[in-house]
């Protein structure tokens, strides 16, 4: 189980590395290629999804991940379509930093029959999007506006807000291709209010940028694009992250 993990390392005071892997950017071979490193390097979680899902790749990334090594995958879903079974988890995340109902509970209550039959390990996580420096696509599609990046206090509060209703991971984000990341002292504020596992991706482009976040509060770490355009770069915040285990 993952949860349980996540929640022991955070009690020992270890970090963890999560892959951001988006489905609609993979041809096959580069995507073995690419999960092979990271299992060499040794990346903790494949986090797979995006905000949009347009070429019905999403099972055949999944499968080509789990033949290529055994690191856990969890569905990083931008809606209600990216559940598979094949995945060992998913992060059932409710926009707790926007007022859109939908994405709140409504696209949860259309996903609640399909992740109750496909037996995934459901993490219920409260997901805040923090204003990164431009629009995103999640922004747009989830038509929801950022915490503005200088506001830390409403980042806590809402995080605390998130743990109180049950919430078992805080999720900051920047967005994906964000400008800027989340701030060392956003993330510190956060990690003093609540005790659940907190993630934070978005914006991380060096080994110094996640070394800040972890050393703020940061529990995992998630990098997507910036591996993508710099595959080099994985090995850099790999070890970073390995400074806590």
């Amino acid at each position: 189980m993952i949860y349980p993990y996540l929640h022991r390392l955070k009690k020992e005071n270890k970090k963890s590395f999560a892959l951001l892997i988006d489905p609609d950017k993979q041809q096959k071979e580069d995507l073995i290629n690419l999960v092979k490193q990271a299992t060499g390097e040794g990346v903790d979680f494949f986090f797979v999804g995006g905000s949009l899902l347009t070429n019905g790749n999403l099972e055949e990334c999944i499968l080509t991940i789990k033949a290529n090594s055994a690191i856990p995958v969890v569905l990083f879903p931008g809606n209600g379509l990216m559940v598979n079974k094949n995945a060992d988890a998913i992060l059932l995340l409710s926009l707790i930093s926007g007022r859109n109902p939908e994405m709140l509970i409504g696209k949860h209550v259309e996903a609640a029959p399909s992740l109750k039959r496909s037996k995934l390990e459901v993490i219920p996580t409260g997901y805040m999007l923090i204003e990164s420096g431009k629009p995103t696509s999640v922004s747009y599609m989830s038509n929801t506006t950022p915490i503005p990046a200088d506001k830390a206090d409403i980042a806590a509060c809402t995080a605390m807000a998130g743990e109180m209703l049950g919430m078992k991971l805080i999720f900051m984000d920047g967005g994906s291709g964000a400008q800027a990341s989340v701030q060392p002292e956003m993330i510190q504020m956060v990690s003093a209010n609540v005790e659940v596992p907190i993630v934070v991706g978005g914006g991380i482009r060096t080994a110094q940028m996640a070394f800040e976040k972890l050393q703020a509060g940061a529990d995992v770490i998630v990098v997507g694009n910036a591996v993508e355009k710099d595959p080099s770069l994985l090995s850099d915040i790999v070890k970073t992250v390995k400074l806590y285990s």
